[in-house]
């Protein structure tokens, strides 16, 4: 039977914060949730102690993301770092992120099992230490031996961030539940920041230390994130009843669900294509040194934090969808600049559209999707969006085979037709609702 069950939420990002001038319970606030029990069992009140646990809780599971950022944007830094750029075997390059993309893939899948006998704190502790391992093995292997001795360490980089995303998706959706959009928003803003992390630190450290140290200076990041996450005791009931692979197959029969879904492909794909290879294109096509590629690549990474933060004071002023589509024709202007630009110039000016552009396309989609799919949850692998994401991970590798058959100038052409199709599903995908009769799902 339900139960309505009152429970005093305290600001999960600042705590408790008492004055002792002011007589009587520190403010709160106070929402009713129906959960299903057995039998009514009456629950004790949350007291501050418990309020402050669960804000310490939620601030250690969104400091995850700065890890994650680092992670997922390490193929990208490093590439430069282990000489890809001085020769043309792209499609070994390629093969790195498709070694990544699988190894994401399987502990993604396996962490689902594991996190309810484990518990999320298990899970984030083995990602942490995986990804610690992994960079130290890396910075073990000579860059003088084969290749394929890093093929290893990338699939474990690739396992840790599959283990510590899902594990991270768990921890935060008590805090996404209360507050979706300052949950999103700041779990965003730090993956940026680690991404930005890695692109400076290889940057600021190219010509002084050897790939071997700067990988082990990574390595130390994880480290310390063992013992954070090792003394943290996260709840384990914090997701029911997750959508599957039915509802993935129901979604086939949507037209709506599916053009999203590709929307969701090619803009996850354009994102993670420029975050790989922009370092390298931009050594080959303009002559750039590796450390200034580098820093070239932290530029892209500003544009898309300054961009998330600066969209959110322009949402609540102008149209979503609007605003959407004027964000996607900024990024295709950029991409096109980039293919052509043979300048440093030309090279900001493009980066500059491209990450401005791309900085408040997936937070939109995430909104439309899940105003037209209530069970969309954006923290949780789930149904076609899930295939979409995942799917979008081999464009990478996908860039990597086109580079090494045609040459370099693909690797900024794919991501501009990718940019265009984007623009035309979501006008197809918005020209579908509206024929539907279905109300709009953003605000204006």
């Amino acid at each position: 039977m339900d139960l309505q069950k009152t429970v005093v939420i305290r600001e999960f990002l600042y705590g408790i914060s008492e004055s002792p001038r002011r007589p009587g319970p520190p403010a709160s606030v106070t929402i009713s949730l129906s959960l299903a029990w057995d039998a009514p069992m009456p629950q004790p009140p949350v007291t501050p102690t418990e309020g402050a646990l669960q804000a310490g809780k939620a601030r250690t599971a969104l400091a995850g993301f700065y890890l994650a950022g680092i992670l997922m944007s390490f193929l990208g830094s490093i590439l430069p770092a282990w000489g890809y750029h001085l020769g043309s075997d792209f499609a070994m390059a390629g093969m790195l992120f498709l070694t990544m993309a699988l190894g994401i893939t399987a502990a993604a899948a396996a962490a689902r099992r594991l996190i309810p006998r484990k518990g999320i704190s298990f899970v984030l502790v083995t990602a942490s230490a995986v990804a610690c391992g992994a960079l130290v093995y890396l910075s073990a292997v000579s860059i003088f031996l084969s290749p394929w001795w890093r093929v290893l360490g990338v699939l474990l980089i690739g396992v840790s961030f599959g283990f510590l995303i899902s594990g991270l998706f768990y921890a935060v959706t008590a805090a996404y539940r209360h507050d979706p959009a300052a949950t999103l928003n700041i779990a965003g803003v730090l993956f940026v920041l680690g991404s930005l992390t890695t692109a400076v630190l290889v940057s600021g450290t190219f010509y002084v230390y050897t790939v071997g140290s700067i990988l082990f200076l990574l390595a130390l990041i994880p480290g310390f994130f063992i013992g954070m996450f090792a003394k943290t005791r996260f709840r384990r009931d914090v997701v029911r009843n997750e959508p599957g692979w039915r509802e993935a197959l129901h979604d086939f029969r949507s037209p709506s669900a599916v053009l999203f879904a590709l929307v969701l492909f090619f803009q996850f794909g354009n994102e993670w294509s420029i975050a790989g290879w922009l370092p390298v294109f931009l050594i080959q096509r303009i002559g750039v040194s590796p450390a200034s590629s580098l820093a070239l690549l932290a530029l892209y990474w500003i544009c898309l934090l300054l961009g998330r933060v600066f969209a959110q004071h322009l949402l609540a002023r102008v149209s979503h969808t609007r605003f959407l589509l004027l964000s996607i024709a900024a990024a295709l202007f950029g991409c096109l600049v980039l293919s052509l630009t043979k300048t440093v110039f030309g090279a900001v000016f493009g980066i500059l559209f491209v990450g401005g552009g791309f900085a408040a396309v997936y937070p939109l989609l995430v909104e439309m999707i899940g105003g037209q799919f209530p069970y969309f949850h954006p923290t949780l692998f789930n149904g076609i969006f899930s295939l979409a994401m995942t799917g979008g991970l081999l464009a990478p590798w996908t860039l990597g085979l086109f580079a090494d058959y045609y040459g370099i100038w693909v690797l900024m052409l794919l991501p501009l037709v990718g940019t265009f199709l984007v623009f035309l599903l979501l006008l197809l995908a918005l020209l579908e609702r509206r024929l539907s009769g279905r109300p709009a799902a953003t605000s204006t």
